[in-house]
């Protein structure tokens, strides 16, 4: 049976800027702040390195009962039994993650245009990761998109969107008009001395708090 996702508080791990000595001590103090999903992002991983941190990070967010969506990688997410995948425009098609991972598992996909994300909500993806929306700080050659373009992606669609791109503790109010369902963060949580802390304040701020 598929997972139930809240996606206020979706993290993305990095490796390069994280403030912990190991990727489960990041993924367990985000989660211990709020953190309701997250995504395994390790871009210079061996496939074997990725494998092992998959399995690592899955221990915790198995013991908090918080979903693991794998970023790319459909065979990693198979291999150790994720909640799922999110696949980028130059990623193998949402149909095609679907057809291997099954109906059980979600598939997330990212859009930076209308078109793009009805696109995606007609090929079968659970949600939508949109974005850039503030200029990302660990992402390079992303696409920005207004808040008025994620408004209306929000309206078009009827699945959950998840904002991502810049978002900190000072700017993800401005996401709560736009209908999202939630926001992806990296730097402002991993990159943070006190994680959690970090995690509980941008919660706060999303819903107003």
């Amino acid at each position: 049976m598929k997972p139930e996702i809240e996606y206020t508080l979706y993290l993305c791990t990095d490796r390069g800027i994280m403030t912990t000595d190991t990727l489960e001590e990041s993924v367990e103090l985000a989660i211990k702040g709020g953190v309701t999903v997250v995504q395994l992002r390790e871009k210079d991983s061996t496939s074997r390195e990725f494998y092992e941190q998959a399995k690592g990070v899955k221990e915790i967010t198995d013991a908090y009962e918080v979903p693991l969506i794998i970023n790319d990688r459909v065979d990693i997410a198979m291999a150790v039994g994720a909640d799922g995948v999110h696949l980028g425009g130059k990623d193998i098609p949402v149909q095609a993650a679907r057809n291997l991972l099954g109906a059980d598992k979600i598939v997330g996909a990212t859009a930076n245009t209308v078109e793009a994300a009805v696109e995606a909500w007609k090929n079968g993806a659970d949600y939508l990761g949109v974005g850039d929306v503030f200029g990302s700080s660990t992402k390079v050659n992303t696409t920005h998109i207004a808040l008025e373009e994620v408004t209306e992606i929000c309206h078009t669609v009827q699945i959950p969107v998840v904002a991502i791109g810049g978002i900190t503790e000072k700017n993800i109010s401005l996401l709560r008009e736009t209908g999202v369902a939630g926001a992806a963060v990296i730097s402002a949580i991993v990159g943070q001395k006190d994680i959690t802390a970090a995690a509980q304040a941008l919660i706060a701020n999303f819903r107003g708090a």
